[in-house]
């Protein structure tokens, strides 16, 4: 009986082991490796999508079009944020996204302090797509606004490196670039 308990405890160990690995991303800028804890739990249709386009590797060689210092870095427009597309426009960076379709908002009380991964979007709530931002600080009226789906949990300090543009708008001349993001 024993033996039976202790292989179902290290099975165990090694499915939640497994498990975690599969909600951790690593994020690749020029400056070095940014670990991202996914919440499944929190916003499955936005992890599901993150996890797609990554997968297809539609985020590598996004630019960072939106950054601002003490706020946020926004990236992923896949269709004219993308450097090494026939459609790639920095001018028209931000207003673009997959060929999915938008994603319904999945509000939670995950609170949108340093490191938070939240999905960019337009006024409506329901437009979320394949763009999203980092939180460089703790940002509370975008709680219960926008949909978070992850947080760095290592190399915050190399988002902290990221291409800061415009005080206002945030627009970034010569940006930074998502190298790739893959699955740990």
């Amino acid at each position: 009986m024993k033996k039976i308990c202790l292989i179902l405890i290290i099975l165990l160990l090694q499915t939640n082991n497994i498990n975690a690995k599969e909600k951790n991303m690593i994020l690749k800028l020029k400056y070095g490796e940014v670990e991202i804890e996914l919440y499944k739990d929190v916003a499955p249709k936005h992890v599901e999508r993150f996890l797609t386009l990554s997968k297809e590797g539609k985020y590598d060689n996004v630019i960072f079009h939106r950054v601002i210092d003490g706020f946020m870095a926004q990236t992923g427009d896949v269709k004219h944020g993308k450097l090494d597309s026939p459609s790639f426009d920095q001018r028209l960076a931000g207003t673009g996204g997959s060929e999915l379709p938008n994603l319904k908002a999945e509000f939670s009380d995950v609170a949108h302090t340093r490191g938070i991964i939240s999905a960019a979007r337009s006024a409506d709530p329901n437009s979320a797509n394949s763009q999203f931002f980092i939180c460089f600080d703790s940002a509370p009226h975008l709680d219960r606004q926008y949909t978070a789906f992850g947080k760095v949990i290592k190399g915050m300090e190399f988002v902290d490196m990221i291409k800061k543009g415009d005080p206002q708008s945030g627009s970034v001349d010569e940006p930074d670039k998502i190298i790739s993001i893959k699955q740990k």
